[in-house]
């Protein structure tokens, strides 16, 4: 709901309020972003409207409080004009910023006009409540759905989101700043748009112009950041914010592994479940920056948007500029609160499609399996192997086109190779989908290797310096995206061959950053529009395929999670975590993905092991327990399992399958957490440790919870088994909490031979390690392990946990005791049963 009061002005969700208001100066000020107020209702306007006594012009007295008191400029700082002298505008909470008035501050805006100045200053003109989304002209965007009902929502879900329209005007240079602001009520989530429109009769241009910006009338917060890099991503680090500024950003052309554009501000000591948390993100793939800002004046700025670092945008008279999307969200109730509220807004207005709810196939992908050896024989008997399991979708990942047997040749030549696959893409869709398997293919777009037909015909088509040395990334080069003939090479080549068969599933990687960034399109003056072009190029060909082709479901990857962002999943329903397929590490990356991400979008595998990464060796149900809380899917030999592994894994595809649809529709739920980065505890901001020393960072809690709340699958997960530590404890979230439950896990069987030599001081005969004694024992031979099974009520098992059965500590072992060795893990399962 947006709500006007003179020139205050009123974003109301279910649990937030957003307010701010035009000053007579033409300035915004922005009042209050946080959990919902009755500051502002009608009833308190009404005794504005009869109140007698001194009060500010056009300012509600209920809405006073709100407004920040001044009388004397502080020292050294500026007065915006004679007419405002009792403020300056560096000591003031604003809706945007801009240079040479007074704000010294991080700006908002930035432009350098004709005359050499990079003075800005826009004044409030007016502003209209309006209803619907605007589209962009050449940026993906978030969008309204119809109001309608889903299972386990009280209210209806989605809704057409009012738009709050705010016009600004820079007199002096003939520009106008438009501010829009969208309310989707129904999650608690604001987004805002910003555009410049040049009315001038001059050339301007943009050094800067991001998306976001809040103002915080006091100091002391901690700024969460997920960094990492190729197979680390998502690792949440805690900066506290004492003094200066703290910069979280890409320049690698892609919104990248080393700062997704998702942070956090929250206070210390918030925590999973409690305490006040703000969550920022973009709409967007490119280079961008997060700058959080703790002011001389004890005022904390954070502004978020696109990267101004080698960005410059020449604006003509009469033209606009668009900037991305700006998303945020508060809640009161803690990280996971905050991350509810994303992963609704993310479902339901960001995905779209035909795969925006429907639940994903389980797919092999054989890249982890042959690399670049492939061919038709190899890749059916996978496909044999994955039809026996019941795995639904084969794909065929890189290495079957061109002369592509290792990474230096070939991209841009998407013609399939014949001696691999005689009868080319089409005969081998045909003879996976013979067996009953979708098929899916892999493809690189964007790229193009110097040995290549394309490379020899179009090397004007590349971003490179021209006659200058460049600077390679796996030995493969960028397409000029920002160019229109380039963009219509690739929709077309990818339109044929997504035509030429029955292809179920694509894809679409993006395997290195940008060097030497130049367009051989573009004059000298206008290449610091390179990489904003690009994505714009990108989005354009992604919108022409995504319409030609709906029923495909495509999967976005970027060496991993290197392009994992807001502006992908408007086109991509999932994407691909990470290349780093081990549990240990994807527990962690999933769990950064997950404060700002649905589950739903990130892609998770099962692969063998030792692993290809790490070389870590992790058990089978583990790296299964990990995966199955993504999109899920394998990538291992089967052909090379044994019949235990093999029988293994068509069990875990049939639980998998049983609980598909409330991972397609549930919600999920962080406890404890292994951490990354810095940090490793549940409560991270605070330092406080719960439960006992040793779980400090070891382990790894996840609830993933039906939509109506009746049914949850839980999973625990330890990095190392610490000796003579027999207790644990698994606490569930997002239960119903007067609901009885059904609480168990799975039938566990152990290995006679995860216990070593320890089996010979209760075999009534020697076994020799490794003999075939051993061997034949360990095969049919299986030791029960331990059993959960509990009836509680959902705030008994959320508010005090489940105490498990004792770990292995040395002293004994028997069907009560539970073997948790290292990298183990458990899954539980929680049902509602009638009373």
């Amino acid at each position: 709901m947006i709500s006007r009061y003179g020139n205050v002005f009123v974003l109301s969700t279910k649990h937030t309020t957003y307010a701010f208001a035009a000053l007579e100066s033409g300035h915004l000020e922005h009042l209050y972003y946080g959990r919902r107020i009755q500051a502002l209702l009608p009833d308190m306007v009404q005794m504005a409207e009869t109140y007698e006594g001194p009060d500010k012009e056009g300012i509600p007295s209920g809405a006073e409080s709100l407004f920040e008191k001044h009388a004397f400029v502080p020292g050294t700082t500026n007065q915006y004009s004679p007419d405002f002298q009792k403020a300056s505008l560096e000591d003031m909470n604003l809706e945007f910023s801009s240079l040479g008035k007074g704000d010294i501050r991080e700006p908002f805006v930035e432009i350098l006009h004709g005359d050499g100045s990079f003075t800005c200053d826009f004044l409030f003109q007016k502003a209209e409540i309006l209803n619907g989304k605007k589209e962009m002209k050449t940026l993906p965007g978030s969008y309204g759905t119809e109001p309608h009902s889903e299972e386990g929502f009280d209210e209806p879900v989605g809704g057409i989101p009012e738009r709050l329209s705010v016009t600004l005007s820079d007199e002096n240079y003939g520009l106008i700043l438009e501010l829009d602001y969208y309310v989707y009520e129904w999650c608690d989530v604001i987004t805002r748009c910003a555009r410049i429109i040049n009315v001038s009769q001059e050339t301007v241009r943009i050094k800067r112009l991001m998306s976001g910006q809040l103002d915080f009338d006091r100091a002391g917060y901690v700024l969460s950041t997920f960094t990492g890099a190729w197979g680390r991503e998502m690792n949440r680090s805690d900066i506290p914010l004492q003094a200066g500024k703290y910069v979280n950003s890409s320049l690698t052309g892609c919104s990248s592994n080393r700062a997704n554009p998702f942070v956090m501000l929250h206070p210390f000591g918030a925590t999973e479940d409690t305490g006040d948390v703000w969550g920022m993100n973009l709409v967007y793939s490119g280079n961008h920056a997060e700058v959080a800002e703790v002011t001389a004046h004890g005022k904390t700025r954070i502004v978020w948007g696109m990267n101004p670092e080698c960005f410059l945008w020449e604006l003509p008279s009469g033209e606009l500029f668009e900037a991305p999307e700006a998303v945020m969200s508060f809640s009161h109730q803690g990280f996971n609160g905050m991350s509810r509220h994303f992963h609704d807004f993310v479902l339901e207005h960001i995905v779209r499609g035909k795969w925006k709810k429907k639940e994903r196939p389980i797919l092999l992908n054989s890249w982890e399996v042959a690399y670049f050896d492939i061919n038709e024989a190899k890749l059916l008997r996978l496909a044999k192997a994955a039809k026996q399991v019941g795995i639904e979708l084969f794909v065929m990942d890189d290495g079957w086109f061109g002369e592509r047997n290792d990474d230096t040749t070939s991209l841009g030549d998407w013609t399939e190779n014949k001696k691999k696959l005689p009868g080319g893409v089409k005969g081998m869709c045909e003879k996976v989908n013979a067996l009953g398997l979708d098929f899916g293919i892999w493809v690189e777009p964007e790229m193009v290797n110097v040995k290549s037909k394309l490379y020899e015909a179009h090397p004007e088509w590349v971003l490179q310096i021209p006659d200058k040395p460049h600077s390679e990334g796996r030995n493969q080069r960028i397409l000029d995206l920002g160019r229109e003939d380039v963009q219509k090479y690739v929709v077309r080549s990818m339109a044929k061959l997504f035509a030429s068969a029955n292809i179920s599933y694509v894809k679409w990687d993006m395997n290195r950053t940008m060097t030497d960034v130049f367009s051989q399109a573009l004059p000298a003056e206008r290449q610091g529009e390179v990489y904003h072009r690009y994505m714009i190029g990108l989005y354009r060909c992604l919108r022409a395929l995504m319409k030609k082709f709906p029923d495909i479901l495509f999967e976005g990857c970027a060496s991993g999670g290197n392009r994992f962002d807001l502006g992908m999943l408007c086109y991509f329903p999932q994407i691909w975590g990470s290349d780093n397929t081990d549990a240990i590490c994807r527990a962690t990356i999933q769990t950064g993905y997950s404060y700002g991400y649905p589950l739903q979008c990130v892609s998770a595998h099962v692969s063998g092991a030792p692993n290809h990464q790490t070389l870590r060796t992790t058990p089978l149900s583990s790296r299964f327990a990990v995966a199955m809380f993504g999109s899920f899917g394998y990538e291992l030999n089967l052909c090379d399992l044994g019949s235990e592994e093999k029988e293994a894994v068509k069990k875990q595809v049939e639980l998998y399958k049983e609980y598909r649809e409330m991972f397609t529709h549930g919600h999920f739920y962080r406890g404890r957490s292994f951490g990354g980065g810095s940090f490793a505890r549940e409560d991270a901001g605070s330092g406080m440790q719960y439960g006992n020393s040793f779980d400090s960072g070891n382990v790894t809690e996840w609830t993933f919870v039906s939509a109506d709340g009746k049914q949850a699958v839980g999973m625990l997960m330890q990095k190392l088994m610490t000796p003579n530590c027999q207790y644990q404890y698994f606490t569930p979230k997002g239960l119903l909490p007067d609901a009885l439950y059904h609480f168990g896990g799975q039938t566990i069987k152990h290995n006679i031979k995860e216990f070593g030599d320890l089996v010979n001081t209760v075999s009534p005969v020697h076994i020799k390690q490794g003999s075939m004694l051993h061997d034949l024992i360990a095969r049919f031979y299986k030791m029960d392990g331990e059993s959960e099974d509990y009836f509680a009520y959902g705030d008994s098992l959320m508010y005090a946990g489940v105490k498990l059965s004792p770990a292995f500590g040395g002293t004994g072992y028997d069907e009560q005791v539970r073997l948790f060795g290292d990298f183990a893990s458990r899954i539980y399962f929680m049902e509602a049963v009638e009373v």
